[in-house]
């Protein structure tokens, strides 16, 4: 089985917010993405011959650009569950949830875990299936955590979950 073959089978996991981004980026990039690329193309070809012309080139980089996350884009949406928001947990961490932690240094941070398509570090969001999203799910506050880095092993205290 290959990786494209066992991602086929793998769920999606995402906001209803981050599905309705990806939609809009979807048809964003089907209509104006293409007629734009189309428009690249087009351009490069008036110039003439096309065998040796990095506009060219560079148009049908491009294309091959857009239509590769197009299909990326279709792959996570075919494949989304939607996380909910509501229901008891028990208060154990799982997918959706936010989640204060404070490491060694008594330093606190926030987190959502998110499916991979959403997760962005820099906005607080990390994947269920990152080292600390894997290491967190189903942990409850007041627990600690070990946490396998690059850099070595990290502990955190769980502080909240919501």
């Amino acid at each position: 089985m290959t990786t494209r073959d066992t991602q086929a089978n793998n769920p999606s996991y995402v906001t209803a917010e981050g599905l309705e981004r990806m939609e809009e980026e979807l048809e964003e990039l089907r209509t104006a993405g293409r007629a734009q690329v189309a428009d690249l193309i087009q351009k490069a070809k008036e110039l003439g011959d096309i065998s040796d012309s990095a506009q060219y080139d560079a148009a049908k980089e491009a294309q091959a650009f857009l239509e590769g996350r197009i299909r990326q884009i279709e792959d996570t949406v075919t494949r989304a569950v939607v996380i909910e928001a509501e229901g008891s947990t028990g208060g154990a961490v799982r997918i959706g949830s936010s989640v204060t932690l404070k490491d060694d240094e008594g330093i606190e941070e926030t987190w959502s875990i998110v499916g991979r398509a959403e997760a962005d570090a820099t906005k607080g969001r990390i994947s269920n299936e990152s080292p600390v999203g894997k290491s967190l799910l189903g942990r409850k506050g007041g627990e600690t955590v070990d946490v396998e880095t690059p850099v070595g092993v990290m502990k955190y205290s769980i502080v909240s979950v919501d």
